[in-house]
């Protein structure tokens, strides 16, 4: 059943599938993810429940792939002349397989929502941290 906002409108899922399909698109280059962070802050004041538990699921994904990625980032980019003198090779590896898990995380979360936005249905617990 198609949700409706108060007004008697249907509720619009296009804006977020868009949103999704920009946030995929960038796990290979990063560039649209911006673009789908922005577009779901600037619809999510005027979405009705089911599509702002989507818009707070991208918001939280960005934010927390966004902050994970920075901190493994940094490790590896201090392990790399560590790496020489061999300490920074264990924090090296390190950084760069969780750098790969964030990586898988931010997928699985985007298919969780995705699937959740072609069945018409709200993000289960939108502010978790897992899928």
């Amino acid at each position: 059943m198609t949700e409706r906002l108060d007004d008697g409108r249907p509720e619009d899922r296009t804006l977020p599938g868009v949103a999704y399909g920009l946030y995929l698109l960038g796990l290979t280059h990063g560039l649209t993810i911006i673009v789908a962070g922005i577009i779901a802050y600037a619809s999510r004041d005027g979405a009705g429940p089911v599509m702002r538990s989507h818009y707070d699921w991208i918001i939280r994904t960005f934010w927390l792939s966004v902050v994970w990625s920075i901190v493994w980032g940094a490790v590896a980019v201090v392990s790399v002349p560590l790496s020489f003198l061999l300490i920074g090779l264990p924090f090296l590896w390190l950084s760069l397989g969780m750098l790969g898990l964030v990586w898988v995380w931010t997928l699985a979360r985007l298919i969780v929502g995705a699937v959740a936005l072609s069945r018409g249905e709200p993000v289960p617990r939108p502010m978790s941290w897992i899928v």
